[in-house]
């Protein structure tokens, strides 16, 4: 079969493709203070919230589905939008961390202790925001160098942190339950798909 444009693109290919996605990662955040500012939200606050969270949580995903998609024949380019979403993942919950200390409780540090004590989906959600902030310092080719080894040791915090990230949308969630068991479902068949590959050597062995 003959190599197609998608399948092996030029760098100049690529370099419209990762423009396009950092366009594309821009528009829920205007979407939701379109919606807040316009007054289409009956509370904005909570809606750039959710949404701010819930983009986190897409972004987040979507990185972690490149490697498997890889291993099941999507195109290796794939790879180098790997840190643009990871990188935008922590945007998202920067932003979403900044609406729940500014506009939800006006930074009051006493408050805000009170609720990460208190409250076990903040205390989830915080732990999860503490293990994505050194992921993102050390996104750079530069640390990539210094740390060697050591990085992709590091970056492996991204599984407990997608997961304390699905617990936080979980324990949050009162009613209705079918998006965030959504969220659990992909997370699970992502990490589910890598331990498989992971372990596969060792079963074939056993059996032999």
């Amino acid at each position: 079969m003959r190599p197609t444009l998608l399948s092996n693109p030029t760098p100049a290919m690529i370099g419209r493709i990762k423009a396009l996605l950092f366009v594309l990662c821009l528009l829920p955040l205007a979407a939701s203070l379109w919606q807040a500012l316009s007054g289409q939200a009956v509370n904005p606050v909570e809606t750039l919230t959710r949404d701010s969270g819930s983009w986190a949580l897409n972004l987040l995903l979507a990185g972690l589905a490149i490697t498997p998609l890889r291993r099941l024949g999507a195109p290796g380019w794939l790879l180098r939008l790997r840190r643009m979403l990871g990188l935008y993942a922590f945007f998202y919950a920067s932003v979403h961390l900044l609406i729940y200390l500014w506009l939800d409780q006006l930074f009051d540090w006493g408050a805000i202790g009170h609720d990460i004590i208190k409250r076990p989906f903040i205390t989830v959600g915080m732990a999860a925001f503490a293990l994505l902030l050194p992921l993102a310092i050390t996104s750079t080719d530069g640390w990539l160098r210094r740390l060697k080894r050591r990085w992709g040791q590091l970056h492996r915090l991204v599984y407990p942190l997608a997961v304390l990230a699905v617990i936080h949308y979980l324990w949050l969630v009162k009613r209705d339950l079918t998006e965030p068991l959504l969220y659990a479902a992909v997370l699970a068949l992502l990490l589910g798909l890598r331990l498989w590959w992971r372990l596969r050597p060792t079963l074939g062995r056993q059996v032999q």
